[in-house]
């Protein structure tokens, strides 16, 4: 019995909250993982979208990231807004009619998952995973810095990849001031690659790059 009582308190404690995607039921185009304190989805609504963009907008995130113009929320106070909601209809507040319209993953390109916290349902920031070449990259928002929380979400990455799309390998550049992406990519199992010595960022900037790399002798998918 007590051994019963401690398995029954460990799902109760992981299992995701109500009206949220829950792990393990993926759907075509639509994945949802957890790590301990993260939950990862493709986006349900716009809001997901606006609020993923809004964590990785302040110009710290921005100088590695270079994330096209179009793509960023310059005002702060929007920024802090849109951070401040919950995923649509979770918290019980009701959604600004443009920002609870569905999203449609169109199916190509990189695959975008938004991240939240599982302790409050914050928006915690983005995951990008490109098929097509194994290329991963992700950010947290300013909250979320700080708290080992990188590792998890790289984390996550490579689970999507080697057994949601069936990825043998997954890779990851960063500049090499960027100790904090660095330390999270080692944590999360990645060790250092070749690969070229500069990268441009979306936003046309050229910066130095050190890669990593993770392998899988068994990729698989989800179903």
């Amino acid at each position: 019995m007590p051994g019963d009582v401690m398995v029954w308190s460990l799902i109760r404690r992981l299992r995701p909250a109500p009206g949220l995607p829950v792990p393990g039921r993926c759907g075509p185009d639509r994945h949802v993982l957890a790590t301990g304190r993260l939950l990862l989805f493709t986006p349900r609504h716009r809001l997901d979208v606006a609020a993923a963009l809004a964590a990785c907008a302040d110009p710290e995130a921005q100088r590695w990231l270079g994330t096209q113009a179009d793509r960023i929320v310059p005002d702060p106070a929007v920024r802090r807004v849109l951070l401040g909601w919950r995923p649509a209809g979770d918290d019980g507040r009701r959604v600004p009619r443009e920002l609870a319209e569905p999203f449609v993953p169109d199916g190509t390109g990189a695959l975008f998952l938004v991240c939240v916290r599982r302790s409050d349902l914050s928006y915690a920031g983005g995951l990008e995973l490109d098929p097509r070449t194994g290329e991963l990259g992700g950010w947290l928002a300013p909250g979320c810095r700080g708290r080992g929380l990188g590792a998890e979400l790289f984390g996550a990455g490579l689970a999507l990849a080697h057994t949601h799309l069936g990825l043998a390998t997954v890779r990851a550049g960063a500049e090499p001031g960027n100790t904090a992406s660095r330390r999270a990519l080692t944590r999360a199992g990645l060790v250092p690659d070749r690969g070229p010595d500069r990268h441009a960022l979306p936003d046309g900037r050229v910066i130095e790059a050190v890669w990593h790399r993770h392998d899988t002798p068994a990729p698989s998918r989800c179903r």
